[in-house]
């Protein structure tokens, strides 16, 4: 059965040339990307980290609305601007899951097809349904048969090689699912090398559904040269998202100049938005009771990318990791130039 039908309902709400903030597995919790809509809202979308659906029992409502956020799900706006990533298996507990969520009122499921870590994928989920079609096919099945919502996937280009990767597509698509996001690499490839962007052209020619471009996109002529030579629907940044949170507010002011744009004239903005961002980091985890040493260590999970741009970027991070306070922390951001 085709759903090709329903394609506007994806680019509705996520219209052409957009560009998401990636689900991050301990990054997008609620109080991260509530700050990050709060200080950058020219994203166009967010999303939730995955949440691993179990092969037996069933999560409470209580939890299903948690891993989205209370103040999301009541805010209508925020509710319509963010995700719901699901990682599922073959055997795990699916099919009642996915009804609940429906029932609570979501509606956008997204189901992470590309997590490549070791211990996801020895459980059969994850990048790992790449490799085993009737496996991946049950899952979508168990998916679409019970959610009538917008329902997505985040995939590479395959397990370990890129063998099977136009009959991935062509099962996402039959089986109902609504626009991919895909990722340039196979899962053995893991971040290693340069994600090639010749299988995102290749997957917008195949499909036709909207095809989300994800991959090696650090800088705004990345952004733009991926929209050039792919033909991808939108994009999603997850590493080049954590270098720059601000990339969609810089994106959405230079758009219309980017080969005019210099992009080291830029760096004298990045103090004012580092401010910003840990500021709003700091008041959003306080309202969830996290201690000095709770948010020091979420700081410095953040910081793994932002400082690239700077000159002595390994320096510079090196001291940000090694703050053993927040206070520490802190006042070396007070310190940057």
């Amino acid at each position: 059965m085709c759903y090709t039908g329903w394609m506007s309902r994806f680019t509705e709400r996520i219209p052409q040339g957009s560009l998401l903030f990636a689900p991050m597995e301990g990054i997008t919790d609620e109080p991260y990307r509530l700050a990050i809509q709060e200080a950058f809202p020219e994203w166009n979308y967010l999303s939730t980290d995955f949440l691993r659906l179990p092969s037996q029992g069933q999560y409470s409502d209580k939890k299903i609305l948690e891993h989205f956020g209370h103040h999301c799900y009541s805010n209508q706006v925020l509710k319509k601007k963010t995700g719901y990533q699901i990682l599922t298996t073959a055997h795990a507990n699916t099919a009642p899951h996915i009804q609940r969520i429906e029932e609570l009122g979501f509606d956008h499921l997204d189901i992470n097809l590309g997590c490549p870590s070791k211990k996801v994928n020895s459980h059969k989920g994850g990048a790992y349904l790449l490799d085993d079609l009737t496996s991946l096919q049950k899952v979508i099945r168990d998916i679409r048969s019970n959610f009538t919502g917008l329902f997505t996937a985040k995939i590479r280009i395959g397990y370990r090689d890129d063998s099977k990767f136009l009959d991935i597509l062509k099962l996402l698509e039959d089986e109902g699912v609504e626009a991919v996001t895909l990722h340039g690499r196979t899962r053995d490839q893991l971040y290693e090398g340069i994600a090639d962007w010749s299988y995102i052209k290749k997957a917008v020619n195949s499909l036709s559904i909207p095809l989300i471009g994800n991959g090696d996109c650090w800088s705004l002529l990345d952004i733009e040269r991926m929209f050039d030579e792919t033909g991808c629907h939108g994009i999603m940044l997850g590493r080049g998202a954590l270098k720059t949170p601000w990339m969609a507010t810089i994106y959405e002011e230079h758009r219309d100049r980017l080969f005019a744009v210099n992009e080291e004239s830029l760096l004298f903005e990045r103090k004012g938005y580092l401010d910003y961002y840990f500021h709003l980091l700091e008041r959003n985890y306080r309202k969830r009771d996290l201690d000095d040493d709770q948010l020091l260590r979420r700081f410095k999970a953040f910081s793994r990318y932002l400082f690239d741009d700077y000159e002595n970027s390994e320096s510079i991070r090196s001291q940000f990791l090694r703050s053993r306070t927040l206070n520490e922390f802190k006042e070396k951001l007070s310190c940057l130039k």
